[in-house]
């Protein structure tokens, strides 16, 4: 029963008039039955504030040098994790895709900027750091999110410069004019913007001259390989150079080995995050959030 109930939802997602044939084995089948029952562990989740915060530094590749370490504060990324009914930390990589499959990002979003504003509330930022959120990209052309946002800065003493929002190259270019809109009006607040995995996308540079971000993540893919393939190196220094260029600062992300560390470094690239410089650890859990007024 559970099989054909999938079924029927495969057939009514590809169109009218369709029809899909329930059979044990079937691996598409079996893909959704996988995405189903995770959508009901995100929500059970959300509803049980079951989810965690690690944190993982983002470094600036030359500490002692001017340009990193006074113009710009230190970095943390921030990412989610779900607390599993056995207390065992979940990889997003597992309940990400369905999350997104099944229209539950925007309300992954607004838990982690909760849990962000409201942890930051509670303990401060005596360092000065800027933290990183990712969103998706149901959250960067939804009005009302857009006014929450503006509602959690207002019940909290949270900085708005305290905050870089982290949005994919692909989801602001899908979404370009409303996300030039969303970026502007929340730069306007303070608030910082990173453009993730650039580069992933392969879209054009011109895209750059519409989205005023602050930094530019260069797509680990690219990072990973940049010793051993000449096409990665030379996307890594192009990306480099190019957002230099339009006065944006750049970040390299999966950096795993000192020799990657080296060759960034030579390039000029501004900041590096990876295993090789820092993993992500523990920063926030049993979150208690603020309440609205």
């Amino acid at each position: 029963m559970r099989f054909g109930d999938i079924a029927c939802y495969l057939a009514k997602e590809r169109g009218r008039d369709r029809v899909h044939l329930a059979v044990r084995g079937d691996k598409e089948l079996t893909r959704h039955a996988s995405a189903m029952s995770w959508c009901g562990r995100i929500k059970d989740a959300l509803a049980n504030n079951r989810f965690c915060l690690y944190g993982q530094e983002i470094r600036p590749v030359d500490p002692a040098g001017r340009h990193a370490s006074q113009q710009h504060p230190r970095h943390v990324e921030v990412l989610l994790r779900m607390v599993g009914e056995s207390g065992k930390i979940v990889s997003p990589y597992h309940f990400l895709p369905a999350a997104e499959r099944y229209g539950l990002m925007s309300a992954i979003d607004r838990w982690v900027v909760r849990a962000v504003f409201a942890t930051l509330e509670e303990t401060g930022n005596p360092e000065g750091i800027q933290y990183a959120i990712n969103l998706s990209g149901a959250s960067i052309g939804d009005e009302r999110f857009l006014q929450f946002l503006t509602d959690q800065f207002e019940i909290s003493r949270v900085d708005p410069a305290s905050i870089c929002f982290e949005v994919t190259e692909t989801t602001a270019v899908a979404n370009l004019a409303a996300a030039a809109r969303f970026i502007r009006e929340l730069k306007e607040r303070g608030c910082k913007f990173s453009l993730d995995d650039f580069g992933a996308g392969m879209s054009s540079f011109g895209y750059l001259k519409h989205l005023p971000v602050d930094y530019i993540k260069i797509d680990g893919g690219f990072i990973k390989d940049m010793l051993k393939d000449a096409v990665s190196r030379d996307m890594v220094a192009a990306i480099n150079d190019i957002g230099h260029s339009m006065e944006r600062l750049t970040i390299a992300e999966y950096v795993e080995s000192e020799a990657i560390l080296q060759a960034l470094s030579t390039m000029g690239v501004d900041f590096v995050q990876g295993f090789h410089v820092g993993r992500p650890a523990l920063w926030a859990q049993n979150i208690e959030f603020l309440e609205v007024t």
